[in-house]
């Protein structure tokens, strides 16, 4: 179905909010799951996180960070313009039930992923400790959404610009494991480095650990196997038996890898589409 864009926020340099019209997604959707959307008739299909939705408004809330030639396409859209068309809500929500205390971790434009998680974690009557990071003060987002949902928030910066002067998972260790808090779960999502050095860090102290990973996605019904991944040894595909896995299982290297494998073609694309806008035929 089509979707008109609502609202429209910059949150960073290269990171955008967009409110869309969505009331059946919204009903139905639930932490943890996600979209698939395409622009126009051409376009590629962009799996993206549903970072918040408004069941009573019939709204859906998504959050993306210009990378490649769709992204950027899709940040220039505007309130009033319309997704060709949106599906979802797609894959396995997050299981949520109180356990006890639950820190749940954003890295960059991961903490919009990672807010819905956070919120349903809480409301299920858990503990919250919240650490969200990135460069610099600059690209850090949802930071007043994540503190009013946490019992506690860290905010990290690599440059030491705001907060914490280091990374999610030295500030994970060095204020809260090291130190002996006692941690039930640990839900992290970000940038796959990220992910894989909060796995490294909780794996030493026998922590849970849940991710969510960003496998390059083609048609989200298990039908193609182009978001395969492996975890405990065994194949899995994003879509359909994720998108959230146990970290301590997941095989990154690989992961690292076969998001590698259309670089050439990306940097092409993007190319021919910053050409095509410098002609003026629209980037399509």
């Amino acid at each position: 179905m089509s979707a008109k864009i609502l609202e429209k926020e910059q949150l960073s340099e290269n990171v955008f909010k967009l409110v869309l019209d969505a009331p059946k997604i919204a009903k139905k959707r639930k932490a943890g799951q996600f979209v698939v959307l395409r622009i126009h008739e051409e376009g590629e299909r962009i799996p993206l996180t549903i970072a918040d939705a408004n069941a009573e408004k019939g709204t859906l809330t998504i959050i993306f960070q210009t990378v490649g030639k769709s992204t950027n396409h899709l940040s220039e859209l505007n309130v009033g313009d319309e997704l060709l068309d949106l599906v979802g809500p797609l894959g396995k929500p997050t299981h949520v039930e109180k356990i006890g205390t639950v820190a749940c971790i954003g890295g960059g434009v991961g903490v919009a992923p990672v807010y819905p998680i956070t919120e349903a974690m809480k409301n299920a009557g858990n503990h919250i400790i919240s650490i969200i990071g990135a460069r610099d003060k600059s690209l850090i987002i949802m930071e007043d959404e994540m503190k009013a949902v946490s019992d506690e928030l860290v905010v990290t910066t690599d440059d030491g610009s705001y907060g914490f002067h280091g990374f999610v998972s030295q500030a994970l260790e060095e204020k809260y494991l090291l130190q002996g808090k006692k941690i039930d779960l640990v839900v992290a999502i970000g940038p796959v480095p990220m992910m894989r050095a909060v796995c490294d860090t909780t794996k030493k102290y026998n922590v849970p650990t849940v991710v969510s990973l960003n496998s390059i996605m083609v048609d989200a019904t298990g039908m193609c196997g182009a978001c395969r991944v492996s975890v405990g040894g065994k194949t899995r595909f994003v879509c359909v038996d994720g998108p959230e896995f146990d970290g301590h299982q997941v095989d990154f290297r690989e992961l690292i890898d076969r998001q590698r494998i259309y670089l050439k073609e990306e940097k092409e694309c993007m190319d021919h589409y910053c050409t095509c806008k410098q002609q003026g035929k629209g980037g399509l």
